[in-house]
């Protein structure tokens, strides 16, 4: 009914850049805020950034230098631009938004499936 679906992961040599892209579709009235999280094996998940639908934004501090979060509101959709990529940042990043549905009277958080992002030295 609604979903989110990330793509633009892979495999990159550090110092290289890539973009994530999160298409949100469904019955969907309005999203909110839209962030990146990520989690590497062995690791909890974590905040990579957060964007608000009126574009505040809001990074980890060891992300806020080399991400850029943006997004665009009439496709529904969430990047995370990644620069000067290193082999800590390989993780899963996962796409996060909090979405009103058609007809609801409140908004409920929904997930990606996760894309991979891997860093080669």
């Amino acid at each position: 009914q609604v979903q989110l679906v990330e793509s633009g992961g892979g495999l990159v040599q550090a110092g290289g850049s890539l973009t994530l892209s999160c298409t949100a579709s469904g019955s969907i009235f309005r999203i909110n805020a839209m962030g990146w999280y990520r989690q590497a094996p062995g690791k909890q998940r974590e905040l990579v950034a957060v964007i608000t639908s009126g574009g505040s934004t809001n990074y980890a501090d060891s992300m806020k230098v080399r991400f850029t979060i943006s997004r665009d509101n009439a496709k529904k959709m969430v990047y995370l631009q990644m620069n000067n990529l290193k082999p800590e940042d390989t993780a899963v990043y996962y796409c996060n938004a909090d979405i009103w549905r058609l007809g609801a009277d409140w908004g409920n958080d929904y997930w990606g499936q996760g894309t991979q992002v891997t860093v080669s030295s």
